[in-house]
């Protein structure tokens, strides 16, 4: 069976569905890139799996497909920015993530500093899935920011702010 869903409806769709805002890091041959994904997600507690979707075409792919790991920094509110620069085909991924203060995790791809919190993944699994492949990675380290702001959140296609929560 195949849907007569055009894309232009399926993306209107799934924007109704919000989500955080990571952008994802690796390395090879010590040249870095960077790239904005919303589509991330735990899978599994025992062992810690997580899964992200990147685009055949996206210039992350072959760095994440070859070293066969990536780290997951949960963007804050306050780094929208940040998420809109990887969210482009910058020419020069390696110098824009270079220019961001990080530091290099156990897997070897830059962790980010400022962010919400970080997951440091080998990959373990991957489905290719349309025009994406589903990378699923066994998290083998991570760190969060104990006195972290809001998250950054993505919905109908606009950044958004949390409501703030009701007094008790």
């Amino acid at each position: 069976m195949t849907t007569t869903l055009d894309k232009r409806e399926f993306r209107n769709i799934m924007g109704t569905f919000a989500t955080g805002v990571t952008l994802i890091t690796a390395a090879r041959d010590e040249v870095y890139t960077g790239i904005t994904v919303n589509s991330f997600s735990s899978v599994s507690l025992d062992p810690v799996l997580v899964l992200v979707c990147i685009d055949l075409t996206a210039e992350s792919h072959p760095f994440i497909a070859e070293s066969r790991a990536f780290v997951i920094n949960i963007l804050a509110r306050d780094q929208e920015d940040l998420s809109r620069q990887f969210a482009t085909k910058d020419p020069d991924k390696d110098r824009a993530v270079r220019n961001i203060p990080h530091r290099i995790g156990e897997v070897g791809a830059p962790i980010l500093e400022g962010t919400l919190a970080h997951l440091e993944c080998t990959v373990v699994n991957e489905v290719h899935a349309g025009d994406h492949t589903v990378f699923v990675g066994e998290v083998v380290d991570a760190g969060y920011a104990s006195d972290a702001g809001p998250p950054l959140v993505f919905y109908q296609g606009k950044y958004r702010d949390l409501a703030a929560p009701p007094e008790a």
